[in-house]
């Protein structure tokens, strides 16, 4: 949060338009439209989103509270995030 390489709330959906997300991830407790808003906008838009734990576990990692998506606008950001979910190869793709 604190480098400006994350988006919230309503920018999510706008960073995966203009095409500055490079990551999505979005909370396992969103609502259903919620989900499926941002799933089919990353999908459309071929931005992977992934599904976490909860949206109270997503919002301490950022710093901010009441948070159900988060977009990471940065390449290596996104990369060293999905290492860390242990999702994708190392080279940050999906297996």
């Amino acid at each position: 949060m604190r480098a400006r390489q994350i988006a919230t709330g309503e920018s999510v959906i706008d960073a995966i338009r203009k095409k500055k997300a490079s990551l999505v991830l979005y909370a396992s407790d969103a609502s259903d439209n919620t989900k499926k808003r941002i799933v089919n906008k990353a999908d459309y838009y071929e931005v992977e989103a992934i599904e976490v734990e909860n949206s109270e576990l997503l919002s301490r990692c950022i710093g901010k509270s009441g948070r159900v998506a988060v977009a990471i606008l940065s390449d290596g950001f996104a990369k060293k995030i999905k290492e860390k979910l242990g999702v994708g190869d190392k080279d940050g793709k999906n297996e």
